[in-house]
């Protein structure tokens, strides 16, 4: 079928994926037109908790590559109004009239309020929208400050979405209380003992949480706020801030208005070609009524979006029904739910652990054989929910208490995946599908299947299941590789630290002999390189040590292209004196470099020769200026907006922060180069997100942020820790950093370390702040030692003619310039000569100054 036309009404999540598959499979003339009532690029509905954690709305953005295709028109802000089926077209509230060959709802759903007197005073909310959370905020900040002390609220609705809401408030302030119709927290997903569990986890972080109680009337105080709810046995409970979550309600009135089918409890009804009455007319999502029901989860959603984009290219498929696996992590809480949950299948037998004192409750729903996993509920400790999930249906092949016991997460049993076993719920990707994504398609590692089938680009929470099957795939093509660090040491990185760690030795020489063979390789000698700085501390140029250094380490400076050598002082947090860039200027204009201001805040000087860096880096040295350590694996930079020093915005010293944090990790040698970025407030100036540790000023502290960087695979950091005290937050680095040295792979950055940790960032959370690996002490001690043991490598280097002997161009002339070096004038400044350049003779050879250049 050549579709050609094809109109959504919709731009949530379930649109954009059903645009992003149809576009990337179609082999024919497509035009789309997306329509949303919405003023914004659609957004991670999913993610919306995470706004009151520092997330902006444009992070919160889906791709916008997707809506930006030739092929895609893109209606922002202008609801449909009407759909005339007989003329094929859909009427917008601007007068816009949009023709279709084929129509695709996708309007979601909306929030529910109680339909009791009060539900719309003042200061009561409903958690659906961007446009809610930044108005709840809003509420919150202002009403606090009105009656000068912090709210009381409430949150009516105890499931997945009231919980999230309950989270918001108290991370604004709020003293919040759960209201609950049910007997249970989560009743939806959980039985009765998970339930009890959730509630006791619950309230032991603040939240108070009331059960079996039914709102009648909110009241107001006399400026017509909320005040309070009344209950049905007559209680009242104060509250200054109400929010919704109790459930939501199909979209459905378009498609009643054009009088297409609907279900009686609401939502287009569909076949499971995602079809409605309407040839013509398609629904996915929320607003989909499938088997008498609609639910409010994406991964569905995205499931019809699927199928929906398959049968409009002309293909075969089907909607399998509802997958309502749900997982939720709340202030440390892990809760999560799958499959048959609450044992409805007949025959079916429990398995269950519990244990009260640590928070923990654990079952597993099996058939009547106990072989086959039906279903499961995990709550206080989720790890396993990433490799139980995608094997219900599946034979588990050994005990059934084995995968409950508190062992810290549970392999995936003897043997494979069958292809059918969906690892990824919320895109519905298979084992299968991530098999063919490797065989077929070339991918060798989870990130490039990701990016292929989609597999854990939404919550995450299979990652570390599709990295194993990726994994067992590799081994079957016989391309999986070993660990080990190189042909000399059959070791990791991280197992060779801990061996050289214990074994307290202190030159290569002595390490290879013990742990290795051979003379090692330009792999394993920087890596021994890297690990002897941190543990032994000497100069990166003493002994035997000095000729293990790579390129730019062996003569403290950056090699460029044309042979010469960058310069970069340190310059903490950005800040430097008038005085010092005085002496910056004059050292560059003597010495005929070229300068630039650097991404973090630095300034470089280019065109070092070997010989002269020596004399340029006594009169910095003298100037009171150190290395950057721009050449180095190790700490780069610390990036600062100015802050609350002078900006009118900051709501903390992020100047003072950088400089102190830089101070502290100055030269602090790693597998990979390390940067960090602090800003003064929400508005991100510093893009402390980009780097490997971001620091955001909050009103009560710091937030920090891991895992991030650019390069080749540009990351943004994920959230770490809120509201951090100066003390705390620089303990929590200090253990993050000393963990990633001690831990990660040679040359791996920290984004995919901390992707590569057992338990993802939720585990580094327990090492980092929990001490659950009882190593804390050690890495702060380890810290300790190389705060205290610090030396500028230029200074000493200065102080010892051996290691100025290295700095000659020529073994036997110290300061004869390299005839190879050419220049040409640009913009004021050199640089080095291009080869047609050299061929014509506009050059000017290395060591005439910058002034006579023509």
């Amino acid at each position: 079928m050549n579709v050609t036309e094809i109109v959504v009404v919709g731009a949530g999540m379930v649109a954009h994926r059903f645009v992003d598959s149809l576009l990337s499979r179609a082999d024919h003339a497509v035009r789309v037109t997306v329509i949303g009532d919405e003023d914004r690029d659609p957004y991670d509905r999913v993610g919306l908790t995470s706004y009151f954690s520092g997330t902006t709305p444009a992070e919160l953005t889906l791709e916008r590559e997707i809506l930006a295709d030739d092929r895609v028109a893109f209606i922002a802000g202008d609801r449909v109004t009407h759909i005339d089926r007989a003329g094929r077209s859909v009427k917008t509230h601007s007068g816009r009239v949009v023709p279709y060959g084929r129509l695709v709802l996708a309007t979601g759903s909306y929030a529910a309020r109680v339909a009791v007197d009060g539900a719309d005073l003042p200061g009561c909310f409903v958690y659906r929208t961007l446009d809610d959370v930044q108005a709840l905020r809003r509420f919150v900040q202002r009403r606090s400050g009105e009656l000068g002390r912090p709210l009381r609220g409430a949150v009516i609705g105890g499931g997945l979405l009231g919980l999230e809401a309950a989270g918001a408030l108290q991370s604004l302030d709020v003293d919040c209380t759960v209201v609950q119709s049910s007997d249970r927290l989560m009743s939806a997903q959980l039985d009765l003992a998970g339930g009890s569990m959730l509630r006791r986890l619950i309230e032991a972080r603040g939240i108070d949480v009331r059960t079996e109680s039914r709102t009648t009337r909110l009241d107001p105080d006399a400026s017509g706020c909320v005040t309070a709810l009344e209950f049905q046995d007559g209680s009242i409970h104060r509250a200054d801030v109400v929010v919704f979550t109790v459930g939501v309600r199909p979209r459905d009135e378009l498609a009643r208005a054009a009088q297409l089918a609907v279900h009686p409890r609401g939502g287009v009804i569909i076949d499971d070609r995602c079809q409605t009455g309407d040839d013509a007319i398609l629904a996915i999502g929320e607003v989909a009524s499938f088997g008498g029901r609609s639910v409010g989860l994406v991964a569905p959603g995205y499931a019809m979006a699927e199928v929906a984009a398959t049968r409009l290219l002309g293909e075969d498929a089907a909607f399998a029904g509802y997958d309502e696996s749900a997982k939720l992590k709340l202030s440390g809480v892990d809760v999560a739910s799958f499959g048959d949950a609450f044992a409805e299948t007949a025959g079916a037998l429990d398995v269950v652990y519990a244990d009260p004192v640590a928070g923990v409750y654990k079952k597993l729903v099996l058939s009547d054989d106990a072989q086959t996993l039906l279903g499961g509920i995990l709550v206080g400790d989720a790890s396993a929910y990433g490799s139980l999930r995608p094997l219900v249906g599946a034979r588990l092949g050994a005990d059934p208490v084995s995968y409950l016991m508190p062992a810290g997460g549970v392999e995936t049993p003897g043997g494979d995946l069958p292809d059918e076993a969906v690892v990824c719920s919320c895109s519905n990707v298979t084992a299968g599908r991530i098999r063919g994504a490797v065989h077929d398609e070339g991918c060798m590692d989870a990130g490039e299947v990701k990016a292929c089938t989609k597999a854990g680009a939404t919550c995450g929470s299979c990652v570390l299941m599709v990295k194993k099957v990726v994994g067992q795939e590799l081994t079957k093509l016989g391309q999986t590789v070993s660990n080990a660090l190189c042909e000399h040491f059959a070791m990791s990185r991280r197992q060779l630290f801990d061996a050289v760690r214990v074994s307290e030795l202190t030159t290569f020489s002595a390490v290879i002999e013990r742990f290795g063979r051979g003379r090692g390789c330009d792999i394993c000698k920087p890596a021994l390189a890297s690990i002897l700085s941190v543990l032994v501390g000497a100069h990166v140029l003493d002994g035997e040590n000095a000729t293990l250094q790579d390129t730019n380490d062996h003569v403290m400076a950056n090699l460029q292209k044309d042979g010469t050598y960058s310069v970069v002082p340190r310059m903490p947090g950005g800040e430097v004196t008038p005085a010092g860039l005085m002496v910056i200027g004059r050292v560059a204009e003597d010495f005929g470099l070229y300068t630039k201001l650097t991404g973090g805040q630095r300034i470089d000087m280019f065109g070092a020769r070997l010989e002269q860096l020596p004399l340029i880096w006594r009169r910095l040295v003298d100037a009171g200026f150190e290395s950057g350590h721009a050449y180095g694996k190790s700490l780069r930079t610390v990036k600062s907006c100015v802050g609350s020093t002078w900006c009118r915005y900051g709501v903390q010293d992020s100047v003072g922060m950088a400089v102190r944090l830089e101070l502290r990790y100055r030269g602090l040698r790693a597998p990979h180069k390390l940067k960090i970025g602090v800003s003064g407030c929400a508005r991100e100036c510093a893009e402390a997100r980009s780097k490997d540790v971001g620091i955001i000023a909050t009103e009560s502290g710091w937030n920090m942020y891991v895992g991030g960087n650019g390069g080749f695979s540009p990351r943004h950091a994920e959230l770490f820790a809120s509201d951090l005290s100066d003390d705390a937050l620089i303990q929590a680095i200090d253990r993050f950093f000393m963990y990633y040295i001690r831990t990660a792979d040679r040359l791996q950055r920290t984004a995919p370390w901390c992707e590569d940790l057992e338990g993802g960032l939720d585990g580094l959370r327990s090492v980092i702040l929990d001490d659950s690996l009882g190593v804390c002490a050690d890495l702060d001690t380890a810290m300790a030692r190389h705060v205290d043991d610090y030396e500028d490598e230029w200074a000493a280097t200065l102080r010892d003619p051996d290691k100025l002997a290295r700095f000659q161009s020529f073994v036997n002339a110290a300061q004869t310039p390299d005839p190879s070096l050419a220049y040409v004038a640009t913009r004021g400044q050199v640089r080095p000569a291009s080869p047609s350049e050299r061929e014509d003779g506009s050059v000017l050879i290395a060591g005439t100054t910058l002034a006579v250049l023509r």
